[in-house]
This record gives C-alpha cells, structure tokens and sequence, in this order.
C-alpha cells in the first residue's frame, strides 16, 4: 500500500490479532535465504529487482521490510549487521513503521473508491507510481525501495508497467516483488530479478513456535495446524485466527474426498462457509495452497506428467474462486465446481 494513503487505508491485508509484517523484526528459520539476500544487498551493487518467493506467511513480506530497513539505514554496504537486522527502536524502523519514510513505497491491490472492498488485481495505476516514486531525489542520497505485495495480482498492463521500471532502474534504488507463484509472472520480470525461495518449516520448528506464541491451543489442534501450513509460520498463526482451523480442515476434507464427493455434504458446507465472513475466499485460498503443497510433493517424489489433471484443477479452482469473490457470487455454486475440478482430476488417481 502506498505511503501516501496511510490516513484512507484500514489495511485490509492485516490479520486482526496478529502483527503485521512491518512490525515484525524476527525471521524464524529462514537462515539460507536470508545469508543469500545478505551476500546481494551487503555487497555494494544489490540486483534491480529482487523476487521473494513462497506460499502465504512463508514470511516474504516481513523479509522485505527487513531489506527495506536495512537499505535505508545502511546503504547497500556491509556497514550494517550480516543478519541485515536494524533494531525496533531506530529512527529508520520507527519512520517504516508508522508509514512514513520517504524513501520507501509499498504497493497492494489498495481498496476500489467505489465500493469500499478489496481490487481483485493490483491495477497499472498503482505500478505506475513508481514512475513518480523513483523520480524523486532522495534524500541525502539515499535509497528508495519498492515493495510489490504481490506480483502475483498484477493484470496485464500493470505488469508490462512494472516491466518498464526494471528495465530502466534508477541509480540506488531497488524493487522488491512478492509472490506466492512465481510462474505466473511474466518470463522478462523473472529473468530481470534475483529469485530468493522462502523455505518451509520442519514440523518441530513450527510446533515450538505455536507453543510460544498460541499456548492456548490444544496439542490436537497444534498438530493439525502444523499439518495444515505447508511449512509457513505466518500461515500457521492465521489458522489460529477465528475461523481459520476450521475452513483449512474444510478444504482437506474437499480434496481427500475428491474421488466420492457427497452432495448433501458440500450443501451443508455450502451453508457453514456462507455464514463465516470471508468464508468463501478463505476457503478457495485454503484449498488452493493445499492443492499445491500436494502437487509439489508429488513433483518432487517423481510423479510427472501424471500430475497434470491435478494442475489443471488447481488453475480452475484459483480462477473460481478469484471470480466469486471479485462479483460476490453464493458459496454454493462455488463449492460444487471446486469438487467437480477435484472430482474430474481424481479419476487420474488421488494425491
């Protein structure tokens, strides 16, 4: 979101209860990523554009933000800490945090000034202030750095928008795009940027982080979240959040019974998820990195082209449910085509 509209913004993008990424200065078990993003920015000449890459709450934003800070603090010299970490209490971290550094610009999908809600894409009105972003003279010869959260949401025109700032980079400035599926972006935008690959969690690194951090939750309910992130921590603590358990443990229900889906129970699903807010979009979210958790883990097991119905499910399911949330459309319709996808994928063989 821009610096700019700090006063309009409520910041749909934060989860009630839990920080938000600029306010988080601890990056767990990311110690691989962060030594490369080190090596870049610490070295004098950071890339153009760097492309943190990984599902939702796999800490891509709050490792930008650590960029972020770290460039404005300390200029991309190895005057700085190794782990890139500028301290909660610094004049830098105190002005990123209330929005209002001028050296920094984050931009989302923003709000539609028509209806109040969420854009369903980060529009080319939005990229294109970084034209006017980047024009400016920094002061003292600083840095100004660029979030993209996520490149993933861009449409077509803002995205050949973005294609025309990385080709022509200003002198000490940098571009930090978000995605969750980098293959979606456009070949050009990748091959112009750095790829750094969030890592997930091992299983006992996340269960000690959700003792900490939700010790009110039961072992039961710890060890579905542990199986239910993907290895994200920010995505395990959104499941601790309301409904969050409950729509992820839906979604894994939908793709095991893929191969027999039961009619009355996706109605009766139908009616538990219209009744949630945001129900529906959690649940396609849901059912979308689960998806693709799975896919990946077959891929990597050697599954192959026999992998490819699944893929194809995993696209139709991403296109209904960005539909039904951009035109507000009754869950039922919805949930019915996501277990037709999942049913037409599973005669191939379940995950």
């Amino acid at each position: 979101m821009a610096r700019a509209d700090k006063d309009e913004d409520p910041e749909f993008d934060r989860i009630p209860g839990l920080a938000h990424p600029r306010e988080t200065f601890e990056l767990i078990g990311q110690d691989d990523v962060l030594r490369i993003a080190a090596t870049a920015i610490r070295g004098g000449r950071p890339p153009q554009g760097l492309l943190l890459c990984g599902p939702p709450g796999s800490g891509k934003a709050t490792l930008a933000y650590r960029i972020a800070r770290y460039l404005l603090k300390y200029d991309a010299t190895d005057a700085g800490p190794a782990d890139l970490a500028v301290p909660p209490s610094d004049p830098v971290s105190l002005k990123v945090l209330s929005r209002a550094h001028p050296g920094l610009l984050v931009l989302t999908r923003g709000l539609n000034p028509e209806s109040g809600k969420p854009m369903t894409v980060l529009s080319v009105n939005e990229i294109r202030k970084l034209a006017s972003f980047f024009g400016l003279t920094s002061g003292a010869g600083g840095w100004r750095v660029a979030i993209i959260d996520t490149a993933d949401e861009m449409n077509d025109q803002a995205a050949n928008a973005l294609l025309k700032a990385l080709e022509e980079p200003p002198a000490r400035s940098i571009l930090l795009l978000l995605s969750h599926a980098p293959g979606r972006l456009l070949p050009t935008i990748r091959s112009r940027c750095q790829l750094l690959r969030m890592q997930s969690l091992p299983a006992s690194l996340l269960a000690q982080e959700l003792a900490v951090r939700q010790p009110h939750l039961s072992d039961a309910d710890r060890d579905a979240v542990v199986q239910l992130s993907a290895g994200a921590l920010g995505l395990a603590l959104m499941l601790t959040q309301g409904d969050g358990l409950v729509i992820a443990k839906e979604a894994q229900r939908l793709i095991d019974s893929a191969d027999n889906p039961d009619l009355l129970e996706l109605f009766a699903l139908a009616d538990r998820i219209g009744r949630m807010k945001g129900g529906l979009a959690a649940l396609g979210e849901d059912l979308v990195l689960n998806l693709s958790s799975r896919i990946s883990a077959r891929a990597r097991a050697g599954a192959g082209n026999a992998l490819n119905p699944w893929v194809e499910a995993w696209e139709k399911l991403r296109h209904a449910f960005e539909r039904s949330t951009a035109l507000h459309l009754e869950p039922r319709q919805t949930i019915l085509s996501a277990a037709t996808f999942l049913s037409e994928a599973a005669r191939s063989g379940n995950l």
